[in-house]
């Protein structure tokens, strides 16, 4: 589904970002991006995305091969990959229910559709009795999980958490984890960045480490492990 194929990303002489990484992740996979910061994670999710274009190599998303894709063919693209914060990016004056209509009101879609999905994602997200409640009425676990909702409204085939637990305690930390393995378990890809050493170590999922640009540990049931 994902390929990067001796993939760089320099931003000047003296800043690479990205060095000749190759890396495949297929359907349904959960994965660990770890590293330090800095060492290139937010890059590859640019790339995938199509926010950067790869100074060499090809970033192939299922039968795109994104480093070629318009600008008017990237939103398309971007359906089928729900990104998930650390600061939850949620819309203040709007309740959760809102929120997650939006990504869809904005795509022009029905209201009658509106009316059905964004209930059934609030509910698996376990917060259909939050619906009316402002982003400033939520805990910071709800307030991720509402940007969960969010990201999974247009049934993405893959899930990018960037740093999703960054900003929670232990035990939301926990709920938003369990609530990423359930949606890897209903089909979807995972893939989630994060230092969190605790969570990589428990997920016992592959582990792809990336130091200073290079990829340079992949294991299938990997730990969390800086070099």
């Amino acid at each position: 589904m994902i390929a990067f194929q001796n993939v760089s990303k320099i931003y000047n002489d003296h800043s690479t970002a990205l060095e000749d990484v190759d890396l495949k992740i297929n359907p349904t996979e959960f994965v660990s991006i770890v590293g330090k910061s800095g060492a290139g994670k937010s890059t590859i999710i640019k790339l995938l995305i199509g926010e950067e274009k790869p100074s060499r190599g090809r970033v192939i998303f299922g039968s795109w091969e994104v480093n070629k894709l318009k600008p008017k063919d990237l939103p398309q693209l971007r359906r089928q990959i729900g990104i998930v914060f650390q600061d939850f990016k949620l819309l203040p004056t709007k309740t959760a229910y809102e929120n997650v209509a939006f990504a869809l009101e904005v795509e022009g879609r029905q209201q009658w559709e509106i009316e059905e999905l964004v209930p059934q994602v609030l509910d698996m997200v376990g917060l259909a009795d939050k619906k009316n409640n402002f982003p400033h009425e939520l805990s910071g676990g709800e307030k991720q999980r509402v940007a969960i909702a969010r990201a999974m409204i247009h049934r993405p085939s893959v899930l990018v958490a960037d740093e999703p637990t960054g900003n929670l305690d232990d035990a939301n930390t926990e709920e938003i984890v369990r609530l990423l393995l359930k949606i890897n378990e209903l089909g979807t890809t995972v893939i989630l960045a994060t230092h969190n050493k605790h969570i990589v170590n428990r997920l016992e999922k592959r582990v792809i480490t990336i130091s200073d640009g290079r990829l340079v540990r992949d294991e299938e049931k990997g730990k969390y492990f800086l070099v």
